[in-house]
């Protein structure tokens, strides 16, 4: 996992919950997201919670978007097929580029534990003012799943022959 660089290039990360029933006591997805991104250097720009609602999902994806601040934003909810499963609607429309393979790679893992449930996962990823984006199922499982076999890797500065931090970190020169 190494190329031209011998350290981790630690990146800025927000995690936002997207649940009408989580807490900050309850919120164990989330938990696991900020615990794993840390134990991997990077570090915790911002954490939230906010009810699964297009608008308050919107809102707070758009704003760490435009903070330079930021430069991966990891969502964990709403991502079903349920009535208030909003996060693709709310996220998509910000998306300045899509990575079709996350969605694609991550149901493909998660088969071998949820089996055909797996098509039910709406998740996503994409690219938006040189920040990039995941939107994972609420449940730790996935979460475990998304972080374990791609965000882990396609995060580290130092994975080849690509990855998606090289893309947001300022002076590398490969976003536009």
């Amino acid at each position: 996992m190494s190329d031209h660089m011998d350290d981790l290039t630690p990146l800025s990360v927000a995690v936002l919950t997207i649940s009408d029933t989580r807490t900050t006591s309850n919120d164990t997805s989330g938990d696991y997201l900020v615990t794993q991104l840390q134990r991997a250097g990077h570090r915790l720009a911002d954490r939230q919670i906010t009810r699964d609602d297009i608008y308050a999902i919107r809102a707070q994806v758009s704003a760490w978007i435009a903070d330079s601040g930021i430069q991966v934003i990891v969502t964990t909810g709403g991502t079903g097929f349920t009535g208030r499963d909003s996060t693709p609607e709310a996220i998509s429309v910000l998306l300045d580029k899509r990575i079709e393979g996350f969605g694609e790679l991550f149901r493909q893992l998660s088969y071998n534990d949820v089996g055909s449930s797996t098509v039910q996962s709406r998740c996503l990823g994409g690219l938006a003012n040189a920040t990039v984006i995941f939107c994972l199922p609420g449940s730790t499982g996935a979460c475990r799943t998304a972080w374990e076999n791609i965000l882990l890797e396609q995060l580290d500065s130092r994975h080849t022959p690509c990855n998606f931090a090289n893309l947001v970190i300022p002076g590398r020169g490969q976003h536009g």
